[in-house]
């Protein structure tokens, strides 16, 4: 079975190099869908709770909300990143509260304090999800991703082999020493 929730996203990015409206800087509402499948843990009667999902999934995804997305090689990073560092934002200010975990992979690398992810591949929704699958595959069983952006959309599903090991009091991931660490409940 299947526990589905969704985010909304506000980012804005460009497409660069591409010959059309697309390479302008604009913003979009994008819609993340993440379907998580496991069986359903006795006790909770759930696969997983969509509260729990949500917070594991958006420590991550926050860095994408309110946020810049461009690709490394647009020239148009470095002039942002310099006025930033004029405007005295480059490394944070009071203001940004919605800052997540700084992350690094092949794909993506997020730099919280000034609201930037920077890309490997021009953010498009199918660039959006394999993103996403990269920074939520080993913390999530992910079944499928969809993201969709203004009249642009994108699916993909993935085969869950991950096995992991839930509280049976509130279903939610155990930690690395089998802890529950909303409840408190020590796997045995």
């Amino acid at each position: 079975m299947r526990a589905i929730t969704t985010f909304d996203i506000q980012y804005a990015h460009r497409f660069y190099r591409f010959q059309g409206e697309a390479q302008y800087l604009h913003g979009h509402t994008g819609i993340l869908t993440i379907e998580v499948e496991d069986t359903i843990e006795p006790g909770v009667n759930m696969v997983f709770p969509c509260n729990e999902i949500q917070k594991t999934a958006w420590s991550v995804i926050k860095n994408f909300d309110h946020a810049l997305v461009l690709r490394e090689d647009d020239p148009l990073l470095p002039a942002i990143l310099g006025v930033y560092e004029k405007q005295g934002i480059k490394n944070g200010a009071p203001s940004n509260k919605m800052k997540g975990e700084a992350f690094k992979t092949e794909l993506c690398t997020a730099y919280p304090d000034c609201r930037l992810v920077v890309t490997k591949e021009t953010m498009t929704v199918e660039g959006m999800i394999k993103m996403v699958y990269e920074l939520l595959k080993d913390k999530l069983n992910i079944a499928k991703i969809t993201f969709t952006s203004g009249v642009n959309g994108a699916s993909q599903e993935y085969k869950p082999v991950k096995s992991i090991d839930r509280c049976p009091q509130c279903g939610i991931a155990l930690g690395e020493n089998g802890v529950c660490p909303k409840c408190g409940y020590r796997k045995k």
